[in-house]
C-alpha cells in the first residue's frame, strides 16, 4: 500500500459513531517513531510511577494521622468539601491507587519532561483502536495490538463504565470498547461486587446527587475516590527537600533518581512568608511578587491550577510564562497566590519539547510532513499488582503550539520503536 492508501485504510476504520463528540485530528500513515531509548524508558516507567503512587497514599495517611509531615495533608485537601476528605481517607480504601496510570511525556532529544500524571484518563478506547488499526498494517506498536483491551479489561473484568455529563464527550470510545450496554450515567449507579470504572472527576463528586446516595466505600471503584492523588501538587512535593528522605525510603534511590530524570523542577506556589535570609530553591528570590518582574527568558515557567478544579483538566488552568505578556504574567500569579487555600498552583519549569517529523493526509489529500513537537502518553494497568503497558498515544502538533494535546491541527496515532 503506499503513504496515502494506509492513511486512508486508518481513517475508513473509524467507528460510524466516531470516537470523540465534535473531535477531529489528522491521520497518520504510519505511527510515530521513538528511538530505542524512548523505548526503553516507557518500558521502565510504569512499575516506578506505580511506586510514586503508593507512597503518595502512603504519605498522605501518614500525615493525615499526625505521623510524619503534618503539613502535607492540608496542602493535599485544600478547597474540597469534607465529606470527600473523609470518604478518601476511610479504612475500607486505605490502600486503594489508581489502576491506569497515563503520564503526559513531552519529547526531549535525551528523553522525556513529565508534565502530568493522569489516573483518570481519556483515550483508552481511541488508543485501542489506534493500536489494531496500525498493527493491522503490519506495524509493531508499542503495546501490541490488543494490548489496550487486555489492560483495561484487567483492571475492570465484566464490571461497567460510569460516566458524568461533564465526560461524555468521551462516551463513544468507551462504548466502542466495551459496548453501550456497560457504560452507563454515573447517576444511574447501583451497588454491585462489579468493579466500576469512574470516568468523572473528584470535583465532580459533590454534585452527583444519586451516586452519593447509592456508592459507599469498600464498594469497587477505580481509580478510587482520592481526589489527594490526582493533585498536580505532588510534581512539587516529589522536589521538597524535607521529603527526600521519604521518597528515597519509598520509592528506591534507582527509583528517586529516575524520576528525576523526567519530572521537572516544581514549586507549590505558597504565599507563607518567607524569613528575611530564605529564598526559594532554583528561582533565587525571597518572595513570589519577585517573579512578576521576571523577564520574558526567566518566565520559562508554566502556572497551573493543582486538581480540585473543572479548569485543571484539559489543558485549561495551564499558562505559560513566556508566552504571556509581563501584565498577564502578574495577573496570573497574583490570582494563584490569592486562591491558594481553595485552588492551589503548582509552578514548573518549562521543557520545550524537541521537533519530530510525522506525515500525515492533507485535506487536498497529498501526504505532506509536518514538523512540530510530540507528546507521548503511554497507558499503564495495574492488576493484581503487576504493571503493564497497555499501548501509547502519540500526539504531534506544530512547532509554534505551547501546549501539546489533541487538536485539528494534531496528529494522534500509535508509536513503534524505530
Amino acid at each position: 500500500m503506499t503513504p496515502l492508501e494506509r492513511a486512508h485504510y486508518v481513517r475508513d476504520q473509524l467507528p460510524a459513531e466516531g470516537l470523540f463528540a465534535e473531535k477531529a485530528w489528522r491521520t497518520a500513515p504510519q505511527p510515530f517513531a521513538l528511538s530505542p531509548m524512548h523505548v526503553e524508558l516507557i518500558e521502565k516507567l510504569g512499575i516506578v510511577l506505580h511506586h510514586f503512587n503508593q507512597a503518595c497514599n502512603l504519605l498522605y495517611r501518614q500525615s493525615a494521622a499526625g505521623k510524619a509531615h503534618p503539613w502535607v495533608a492540608p496542602l493535599l485537601d485544600a478547597g474540597k468539601p469534607e465529606e470527600l476528605i473523609a470518604l478518601s481517607r476511610h479504612d475500607k480504601v486505605k490502600g486503594q491507587v489508581s489502576a491506569v496510570i497515563r503520564p503526559d511525556l513531552i519529547l526531549t532529544e535525551d528523553g522525556f519532561a513529565l508534565s502530568e500524571i493522569d489516573s483518570v484518563p481519556g483515550g483508552i478506547g481511541l488508543t485501542a483502536w489506534l493500536g489494531e488499526t496500525y498493527s493491522a498494517l503490519g506495524e509493531n506498536v508499542l503495546g501490541g495490538a490488543d494490548g489496550m483491551r487486555k489492560g483495561f479489561s484487567s483492571v475492570l473484568n465484566d464490571g461497567e463504565v460510569l460516566i458524568s455529563e461533564e465526560s461524555a464527550g468521551y462516551r463513544p470510545e468507551m462504548e466502542w470498547l466495551i459496548g453501550a450496554d456497560r457504560v452507563r450515567s454515573v447517576e444511574n449507579y447501583s451497588p454491585s461486587d462489579k468493579p466500576a470504572y469512574r470516568f468523572f472527576e473528584a470535583f465532580d463528586y459533590p454534585k452527583l446527587t444519586k451516586f452519593k446516595e447509592a456508592w459507599q466505600p469498600g464498594q469497587p471503584l477505580t481509580a478510587p475516590l482520592k481526589p489527594f492523588l490526582e493533585e498536580k501538587l505532588w510534581l512539587a512535593l516529589f522536589w521538597s527537600r524535607p521529603l527526600q528522605e521519604f521518597w528515597r525510603q519509598e520509592i528506591g534511590e534507582k527509583g528517586q533518581k529516575f524520576l528525576q530524570r523526567f519530572i521537572p523542577y516544581s514549586w507549590v506556589l505558597d504565599p507563607t512568608p518567607l524569613p528575611p535570609h530564605a529564598v526559594i530553591p532554583e528561582l533565587g528570590i525571597q518572595s513570589w511578587q519577585e517573579m512578576e518582574k521576571f523577564s520574558q527568558k526567566q518566565r520559562e515557567l508554566v502556572l497551573k491550577i493543582s486538581g480540585f478544579s473543572p479548569l485543571a483538566w484539559g489543558a485549561r488552568g495551564v499558562f505559560v510564562g513566556s508566552d504571556l505578556s509581563a501584565e498577564q504574567w502578574t495577573e496570573q500569579v497574583r490570582a494563584g497566590l490569592a486562591e491558594f487555600s481553595t485552588h492551589p498552583r503548582v509552578l514548573q519549569r518549562f521543557i520545550k519539547g524537541a521537533l519530530a517529523k510525522q506525515d500525515y493526509v492533507a485535506e487536498n489529500d497529498e501526504i505532506v510532513t509536518l514538523t512540530g513537537r510530540a507528546r507521548i502518553c503511554p497507558y499503564y494497568f495495574v492488576a493484581n499488582d503487576r504493571v503493564t503497558l497497555g499501548g501509547v498515544l502519540a500526539t504531534l502538533v506544530p512547532a509554534d503550539k505551547k501546549l501539546i494535546h489533541g487538536m485539528r491541527d494534531a496528529i494522534l496515532s500509535s508509536a513503534i520503536s524505530s
